[in-house]
């Protein structure tokens, strides 16, 4: 991509980093978990820096299931530590950031009585299928036991209710276009997160304002570090290259992080992570058939998948296959063949096509390298080694997830600290987060904050601002109400104003960011080449682009949509 003129706000940022090149702590990638470390660190006071080769969760973390979840299949695999903490967390984030995190019906559609019955408790115990055996997709009784241990965890907090099990009839009367032989559906909760960017957005700028002694910037890489353990930073919008040293560096940069060691120095072996790919269909047959729930069941290939409604769209997901980290992370056609796939074993009457893919992408969870059998029976629980270049303690994550990011934020955090002989003040377990902060939670509070601010941009423009933002929507509001505000020409659901504020105030760099990350709007398939041209001229007002820049990143932006994505802007996403 080109690299436009850096506004002041932008270059604040990195010479926040050049001209204090020192931090008690460097954190090396702005995916959710170092986030989350740099927030528990900048709570707690510690003078903490953090690094971001791309922007803010946009590798392994961007591409997540949307889901928050206890990790019901990891029971199989005798996870019980990983269960607990994941069940703890999910419901606390239903508290902590009920304006992204929400209950989530899900909806096992089961065809069988027995199946896996026997199975089941050898793989608990270790004991796995013989290689080419073929799969089985579990039986009611052996869901029904799932489920009930699943429930004995989620007794902490209460925040979701216990399962539900329907018959034939009633599972039908429930989903009608499921197949015919359906014997039963098990229905159980977890979270849904739709907007895990702006999530992850929140959880960053808590700790950017616990004070000066917090600072953080995105595109920014490191490439080396000094025989005295001064780790070289790149500025990849200028390609200006500078020095920081720091008591202790986290290296959290996830699936790279053997790639991260080992341009600081250190050959390391420890990842072995897997991709998963989505794909997001326009489909409102299949939509409606959902019923407002996810359909999460076992495919023929004993992969645990997924259709989920979401934002007017339907995700379906996901692989797990095994990845070269030096190799692109892209959704291939086999993966959607895959899809579809699974969409006709559950829903046979519903037709799906590649017409009806509005976006599509790719992840690899950063798990740890393994010998297991497959990659479904490889541990999703993290762990933190210890390391050293130069005489300064290096740190680095391997594993970690969404749902978690809270516990491993402050379990990291507390091994710094301790590296660092500080005793920790403050704990973010029971903290809100960002926008939740008075966060209307039930009909009345909700009510009156509309009415409050509805006064303003009108009651139903405000109910989509705090969807959008949590209560952080104030300031935008408050924003429009000191200025003059005007829809998109191109795209009504979105304001000039709204925009502005989200490019001056959150480090927008790239147009990619705004449509990627500041927004869903490439998620929701509403990129077209008139939003582009739009986007391009209010990003690059802001950012003080020349037309010729304006020009550049429009082309760009279109390019890394269509290769990451799937999404033709120019050609078939107008015509579709």
């Amino acid at each position: 991509m080109p690299t436009p003129t850096q506004p002041t706000a932008v270059r604040d940022t990195v010479a926040a980093l050049r001209d204090r090149p020192h931090a008690d702590v460097l954190v090396i990638g702005a995916g959710i978990n170092g986030i989350a470390t740099f927030r528990d660190l900048a709570l707690n006071g510690v003078d903490v820096a953090l690094v971001e080769r791309d922007d803010y969760v946009s590798g392994a973390s961007a591409g997540s299931s949307h889901m928050i979840h206890g990790g019901i299949r990891y029971l199989e695999n005798g996870e019980f530590r990983l269960v607990q903490e994941s069940v703890h967390e999910r419901n606390a984030l239903l508290r902590l950031a009920p304006h992204y995190v929400r209950p989530l019906p899900t909806t096992i559609p089961i065809f069988s009585t027995f199946s896996s019955l026997l199975r089941a408790p050898f793989q608990f115990i270790g004991i796995k299928p013989k290689e080419g055996a073929p799969k089985k997709e579990r039986g009611a009784l052996i869901i029904k036991v799932g489920l009930t241990i699943y429930d004995t965890f989620s007794r902490d907090g209460g925040r979701v209710p216990r399962h539900q099990f329907r018959g034939a009839k009633e599972s039908k009367q429930l989903l009608p276009k499921l197949r015919d032989d359906v014997k039963y559906t098990a229905t159980y909760y977890d979270a849904s997160m739709h907007d895990p960017e702006r999530l992850g957005l929140d959880v960053l700028y808590d700790g950017i304002a616990a004070g000066d002694n917090a600072r953080a910037s995105n595109y920014v890489t490191a490439v080396g570090m000094t025989e005295g353990g001064a780790v070289t930073l790149r500025d990849t919008r200028s390609g200006e290259q500078f020095e920081m040293t720091a008591k202790v560096v986290v290296n959290a940069s996830g699936p790279w992080t053997d790639l991260t060691n080992a341009a600081l120095g250190d050959e390391t072996r420890y990842m072995g992570g897997t991709k998963g790919s989505h794909v997001v269909l326009d489909n409102p047959e299949l939509y409606e058939a959902c019923n407002g729930r996810e359909i999460f069941f076992e495919f023929t290939d004993g992969r645990i998948v997924l259709i989920y409604p979401l934002k007017g769209k339907v995700m379906l997901g996901t692989t797990d296959l095994e990845h070269d980290m030096n190799e692109p992370i892209r959704c291939t056609e086999e993966e959607v063949d895959y899809f579809f796939e699974l969409v006709k074993h559950v829903f046979p009457s519903i037709a799906v096509d590649r017409s009806q893919i509005v976006f599509r992408f790719s992840g690899v969870r950063p798990l740890p390298r393994s010998d297991a059998d497959s990659t479904g029976q490889i541990s999703r629980d993290y762990r933190i080694e210890k390391g050293s270049l130069g005489g300064t303690p290096v740190l680095s994550l391997v594993g970690g997830k969404w749902t978690t990011f809270r516990a491993l934020g402050e379990q990291l955090g507390g091994l710094v600290l301790e590296t660092l002989g500080r005793e920790r003040t403050v704990s973010t377990d029971g903290r809100l987060i960002g926008g939740a902060v008075g966060y209307p939670t039930t009909d009345a509070e909700r009510a009156a904050w509309l009415k409050e601010h509805g006064a303003v941009v009108g009651a139903e423009r405000a109910d989509t601002l705090l969807d959008r933002y949590g209560t952080s929507a104030e300031a935008i509001i408050a924003r429009i109400a000191a200025g003059q505000d005007a829809p998109l020409a191109s795209n009504a659901g979105y304001s000039r104003l709204e925009l502005e504020h989200l490019v001056e105030t959150e480090q927008v760099v790239r147009l990619v960011d705004v449509v990627l990350r500041r927004t869903s709007l490439a998620f929701t398939g509403q990129v077209t080449a008139a939003l582009l041209d739009e986007l391009a001229e209010i990003v690059g007002g802001v950012l003080g682009w020349s037309p010729e820049q304006r020009a550049a990143e429009r082309a760009a932006a279109a390019d890394y949509l269509a290769d990451h994505h799937g999404v033709q802007v120019d050609h078939a996403q107008e015509a579709r």
